[in-house]
């Protein structure tokens, strides 16, 4: 685990060899690990209510990326934005499941949470090879489980040869079978 200031972060544009060797390695993982939490909390039948709130969270945090792309033109860590600070969607989202949970509203609190977890999910998921702020704007260290080192001329050569995209390809597979498998089918009468 690698402690920085975010300040450390600051790029000279968006293909600078600093900013290539910390882009995030979850690419494209966080849309099924959305969905496979969706299906947990559904239990047996996947219900909607749960299931789109669940993927909407795992995927949302990402949204930096058209400030990152657009506005910033890439001199930050896309992590350094709110969007990827837990503390940001703790302070939107607990109220949401606090008042809901007080009137009653057991529809609400339960997509909340749902979406709530998505987020920790996306968040997790990413910790893994890049940094994630979990105390912003309280504190600045971060927290990265592995670090990925800039080895190829492009940078998302170095993601897809790591050993960690095993772990994207995983979430994959589980998630497709999860969804493709055959369902059993309902008896109406009995035999």
């Amino acid at each position: 685990m690698v402690m920085i200031r975010p300040r450390d972060l600051r790029a000279s544009g968006p293909l600078s060899p600093d900013l290539a060797a910390i882009l995030p390695v979850m690419l494209t993982a966080h849309l099924p690990a959305g969905y496979l939490l969706g299906r947990a909390l559904s239990g047996r039948r996947p219900r909607a209510e749960l299931l789109f709130p669940a993927i909407l969270g795992a995927v949302i945090p990402d949204i930096d990326m058209l400030f990152f792309h657009l506005v910033d033109q890439g001199s930050f860590h896309h992590h350094l934005y709110p969007a990827h600070w837990p503390l940001f969607w703790v302070g939107l989202c607990l109220p949401l499941i606090v008042s809901a949970s007080l009137a009653g509203w057991t529809l609400l609190r339960d997509a909340t949470l749902a979406f709530f977890l998505g987020i920790l999910v996306h968040l997790g998921l990413d910790s893994i090879a890049s940094p994630v702020y979990w105390l912003m704007p309280l504190a600045e260290g971060r927290v990265e489980l592995v670090e990925v080192p800039a080895r190829y001329r492009h940078w998302i050569f170095s993601f897809l040869l790591h050993w960690t995209f095993l772990l994207e390809i995983a979430i994959w597979l589980l998630a497709g079978w999860l969804f493709f498998r055959p369902r059993p089918r309902r008896r109406i009468f009995a035999t």
